[in-house]
């Protein structure tokens, strides 16, 4: 069996073996809740998250750094690292106002009245002057070891310009790097082969705990945002995608089925980053150059999904509160929305944070969040897809751009 029917059947058996546990409510027997459930289940789910996460600093470092050391003379880093973030937070601008333009036509939450037991405390958006300053690290060991995504891209940037300036001097380090950037894609491989049993622990450990019946009031809600989920990923991405390369959707997204699987099970763009590294690179013929800069900042900024889910959240709080929105504001969500995207990036909780900064940004009450919370960890892993499948678009389109696309690998 191929790496992809594997991961499909661990999932598909997690799936079950979690389903059937929790509607016989075995996991209400203590021995099956703590040894089985709790226990291995969740035990070696954990271990495989944390192995995947293990290789995401080191990836990022040797793997960015290499990057732009290897980029020549006349390529400049600068035009390559606005390309990225435009077409990122064109693709925010564009979730965050599909999800609106939808959820207003379908008005999720109208005529519920669920706001008398909502309680919610939001935790407190960063400042911009704070924000700015975290982003470039006084301890690069301490980001690494705390895992700031973006002060770590940034240092991993700043060693890498100074690597490719003295690399005509010293190309022994440089070889160093490049040799040390193969071994943990090595070790990348290895966790990979042993996704399987990681991706069925976590899914039989989700649903064994949580059911599928937590949907419950809020199915609509869940529904829409599902819907509009799907047709940014499989309609807005192949559009740019087709527009930008001509490169045929379908291939495309046959070979980015590994990564799809593995944000879904993981529900973490950084955990999934190793994957989408090496499938971008090796399935998609993206340059390891571009792939190595493009990737790592796009798990830590782009939150398609999240856009989504903000869009349709938003028109869902304030229609359960009753609240009518003007133009304005609708304009104001789709702002703040895309610019939290970057701003709050690495921060805890993001996604709360972001929904607290745009519900505040047009007087919707932030308790609110507490109606949506229950569905939000299923709704998670398929955000999680959207997000690895815009890294792996804009990698793609920015390659095309700068001639570093392997257009063979794209036509088999």
């Amino acid at each position: 069996m191929s790496l992809t029917v594997k991961i499909i059947t661990g999932m598909i058996l997690g799936f079950l073996t979690g389903l059937l546990i929790n509607v016989l409510s075995l996991n209400s027997n203590e021995m099956i809740n703590i040894y089985l459930v709790n226990g291995l289940f969740d035990t070696i789910g954990s271990i495989f998250i944390s192995s995947l996460k293990l290789m995401v600093v080191p990836l990022v470092f040797f793997s960015l750094s290499t990057g732009v050391a290897s980029f020549d003379k006349d390529k400049k880093l600068s035009v390559i690292a606005l390309k990225t973030i435009s077409l990122y937070l064109l693709t925010t601008a564009i979730a965050i106002s599909l999800g609106l333009f939808i959820a207003i036509l379908f008005s999720p939450g109208e005529g519920l009245n669920l706001t008398s037991s909502a309680e919610y405390i939001a935790p407190s958006p960063p400042g911009i002057k704070s924000v700015i300053i975290d982003i470039f690290p006084t301890n690069p060991i301490a980001a690494m070891a705390e895992g700031k995504m973006l002060q770590i891209i940034i240092f991993s940037i700043f060693f890498g310009v100074a690597l490719r300036s003295i690399k005509d001097k010293n190309s022994e380090l440089v070889k160093i790097m490049e040799s040390t950037t193969n071994v943990v894609m090595k070790m990348v491989f290895i966790l990979i082969n042993l996704a399987p049993f990681g991706v069925y622990c976590l899914m039989a450990n989700l649903f064994a705990t949580q059911g599928i019946g937590i949907v419950g009031n809020l199915f609509q809600y869940f529904l829409l945002v599902v819907f509009v989920l799907i047709i940014h990923g499989f309609v807005v991405y192949p559009a740019l995608l087709y527009s930008f390369t001509k490169i045929k959707p379908f291939g495309f997204y046959k070979k980015l089925r590994p990564v799809m699987l593995f944000a879904f099970s993981t529900s973490s763009s950084n955990a999934t980053m190793p994957v989408t590294l090496k499938t971008v690179t090796q399935d998609l013929g993206v340059n390891p150059k571009i792939a190595s800069f493009t990737i790592p900042l796009g798990a830590t900024v782009n939150m398609d999904g999240t856009a989504i889910m903000q869009g349709v959240a938003t028109i869902f709080i304030a229609n359960a509160y009753n609240i009518d929105l003007s133009t304005i504001d609708y304009l104001m969500v789709i702002l703040t929305a895309t610019m939290a995207s970057i701003g709050t990036a690495g921060v805890p909780g993001v996604g709360l944070i972001m929904l607290a900064m745009v519900l505040s940004q047009v007087g919707l009450p932030t308790e609110g969040i507490a109606l949506i919370l229950g569905v939000d960890r299923l709704l998670d892993m398929i955000r999680t897809v959207v997000n690895v499948t815009g890294d792996s678009t804009v990698s793609t389109i920015v390659a095309h751009s700068e001639g570093a696309l392997d257009n063979n690998k794209n036509n088999n």
